[in-house]
């Protein structure tokens, strides 16, 4: 696990951009493993920057989200298909059927799960799967209790991460309570894992994910046994581990 150290959230997605837009250079045609929520925007915006003066192509890249809201069609504005097309997809033009999301309303639940899962595998491993880490150790949507083994599932959420995303909703009420996610499992099987955190709320579920006991009461714990992760952190987020 190789963990940096930087001075605020603009140093953290600066450092992650150079990881990945060399990543992408290595290898044009490469799968990504994406996040959405604050956390990586501000990773993204670097993206698009870089593609504006520097020209870096994403026409070969492909693409695999860590989950979706349930019951949220992919037209509504807090869906994390409308996220990911606005603050990534159509300003670095991947094309449409090289990026891959959860439907999140479909009839039957447990099928896209197994059509998820089988987009991933016939894609091959995931080169690069970005995380965020929620200050629960979550990591996706896998919520605290989850199997360490389990693949893409449905996942009940807990209050506190409602409460956490209630900002992008109009209340607290319109924040979905369930959400398909990638399972602990299948984001061990990427080839490289680079997890991102910033802030003071963050700062004990990092301390626990570096430092602590491996327990699926901390998801994210479990980072400590793949062999290839790097976690950039602010200080703040690092606070507890000094």
């Amino acid at each position: 696990m190789k963990i940096i150290v930087v001075e605020d959230y603009q140093e953290m997605s600066k450092k992650a951009a150079e990881i990945l837009i060399k990543k992408v250079h290595e290898n044009p045609s490469a799968v990504l493993g994406l996040a959405t929520g604050s956390t990586p925007v501000g990773l993204y915006n670097e993206l698009i920057e870089d593609r504006q003066k520097n020209g870096t192509s994403y026409k070969d890249i492909r693409t695999v989200n860590l989950d979706e809201y349930i019951g949220l069609p992919k037209e509504d504005k807090n869906s994390y298909f409308t996220f990911m097309c606005e603050h990534l997809f159509k300003p670095l033009e991947i094309p449409n059927d090289h990026t891959h999301i959860p439907k999140g309303n479909t009839t039957d639940h447990l099928e896209e799960c197994d059509r998820y899962e089988k987009i991933i595998e016939s894609l091959g491993q995931v080169d690069l799967q970005i995380l965020g880490i929620g200050s629960n150790g979550h990591i996706g949507f896998n919520e605290p209790g989850s199997s360490f083994t389990g693949n893409t599932h449905i996942i009940d959420l807990k209050e506190s991460t409602r409460q956490a995303n209630a900002r992008f909703f109009e209340s607290i009420d319109d924040v979905p309570k369930q959400a398909i996610t990638m399972g602990v499992g299948t984001i061990m099987k990427s080839r490289e894992i680079l997890l991102l955190a910033s802030g003071k709320a963050k700062a004990e579920a990092i301390r626990g994910t570096i430092h602590g006991e491996i327990t699926e009461e901390l998801p994210a714990s479990i980072l400590q046994t793949h062999p290839n992760v790097t976690i950039i952190v602010d200080k703040e987020a690092y606070s507890l581990c000094e």
